[in-house]
C-alpha cells in the first residue's frame, strides 16, 4: 500500500501542474501560438539544458557506458509492437484512412512531456539516463516509421523529406544528451556559471511540459471523449500490451532494477503529443489523433500508480 500511495502522490504532483495549465487555458491565457511556443521552449531550450545539467552532475563515465547497450530492449519492443499493431488494426477493422495513424499511436509513447516528469517525480534524477535511452529509440521510430504510417493515411502532397526526418530524430534533447555523455566520458568540466545556467533553464522543463499537456487537453475538449474500437485498440496497446511485452524482455535481463522499472513505465506512457501535428501536416485525421492524446493522457494518471505498485513488488 505504501508503494501505491507514493505513486499516487507522484502522479498528483504532475496532475496539479496539468490542472494549472488546463485552467489557465480555459481562462484564455493561451492560444495556439502560446502552445507551440511552450513546446518549442521545452524541446529546444529547457530540455537540452536539463540533460546537460543532470548527466554532467549526477553520472560517471562507467555508469553511462553500462546503460547505452540496453538501447536494444526498447528497439525490440517497438518492432514487436508495430507488428502486433498491424494485426490489431485488421482485427478491429480500422478503416484505411486511420490505419497508419492507429499503428503509429499503438507503438510510440509520450516519453518526454509525460514520461520524463513522471519518472522524475517517482524515481528522481537517477532515472534520467534510462528515460533518455528509451527516448532515443522512441523518437527515432516515431520520426521515421511512425511519420511514414501517418503520411500514408493522408491526402497531402507534402513529400516525406529525409533531411527533415534526420533533423527531427537528432532533436535538441537528443543532441543535449549526446553532448553531455561525450563531455562526461572525456572528463571535461564546464565553467560553474554555465552549469548554473543549465540548471536554472533546465528547471523549466517539467512545469512547462505539464502546462503544455493541460493546454492540449483543454483544446481537445473533454466532452469529445468516447469509447470506440478506435480508442480501445490504442488504449489496449499503450497500457496493457506494451508494459507486458517490455516486462517479458527486461525482467530476465541483468540490467539494474531501476532501469527495468523505467523502461516498463516508459513503454506504458500515453500517445505522442506530436501525432496530431504530423497528422494535420499530411492531411490525416488530426482530430482522432488529438482525441487519443487526450484520452490516453487522462487515463495514464490512473494506470501509472497501478503499474508502479506492480513493478515495485
Amino acid at each position: 500500500m505504501g508503494i501505491f500511495i507514493q505513486s499516487v502522490e507522484g502522479v498528483f504532483v504532475i496532475l496539479g501542474m496539468i490542472i494549472v495549465g488546463y485552467c489557465l487555458a480555459r481562462a484564455g491565457w493561451f492560444d495556439e501560438k502560446s502552445s507551440k511556443l511552450i513546446a518549442r521552449l521545452v524541446t529546444q531550450i529547457a530540455l537540452p539544458c536539463y540533460m546537460l545539467d543532470t548527466i554532467m552532475t549526477d553520472f560517471t563515465t562507467k555508469e553511462l557506458k553500462q546503460i547505452l547497450p540496453d538501447l536494444k530492449f526498447p528497439v525490440v519492443s517497438m518492432l514487436i509492437l508495430f507488428g502486433i499493431s498491424v494485426a490489431v488494426a485488421r482485427v478491429l477493422q480500422i478503416r484505411k484512412s486511420r490505419r497508419g495513424l492507429f499503428e503509429s499511436m499503438f507503438f510510440n509513447s509520450n516519453t518526454v512531456f509525460i514520461g520524463l516528469p513522471i519518472n522524475m517525480a517517482l524515481f528522481g534524477s537517477k532515472s534520467l539516463p534510462y528515460v533518455l535511452v528509451y527516448y532515443m529509440a522512441n523518437t527515432t521510430f516515431f520520426w521515421t516509421l511512425g511519420v511514414y504510417l501517418i503520411k500514408r493515411d493522408g491526402d497531402s502532397t507534402e513529400n516525406f523529406n529525409l533531411w527533415t526526418t534526420v533533423k527531427k530524430v537528432f532533436s535538441p534533447p537528443l543532441l543535449g544528451f549526446m553532448v553531455a555523455v561525450i563531455l562526461v566520458i572525456l572528463h571535461i568540466k564546464l565553467p560553474t556559471f554555465l552549469m548554473s545556467d543549465f540548471k536554472y533553464i533546465g528547471g523549466l522543463t517539467i512545469p512547462l511540459s505539464m502546462f503544455f499537456i493541460g493546454i492540449a487537453i483543454e483544446g481537445a475538449g473533454l466532452r469529445q471523449m468516447k469509447i470506440s474500437r478506435y480508442s480501445l485498440g490504442i488504449l489496449f496497446g499503450r497500457f496493457l500490451l506494451a508494459p507486458i511485452l517490455m516486462s517479458l524482455l527486461v525482467i530476465p535481463s541483468g540490467m539494474p532494477l531501476l532501469m527495468k522499472q523505467v523502461f516498463i513505465l516508459q513503454s506504458a506512457m500515453p500517445v505522442m503529443t506530436n501525432a496530431p501535428v504530423v497528422a494535420k501536416l499530411y492531411g490525416a485525421d488530426a482530430d482522432y489523433a488529438a482525441l487519443m492524446v487526450t484520452e490516453s493522457t487522462i487515463l495514464s494518471l490512473v494506470v501509472i500508480p497501478i503499474l508502479m505498485t506492480l513493478i515495485k513488488q
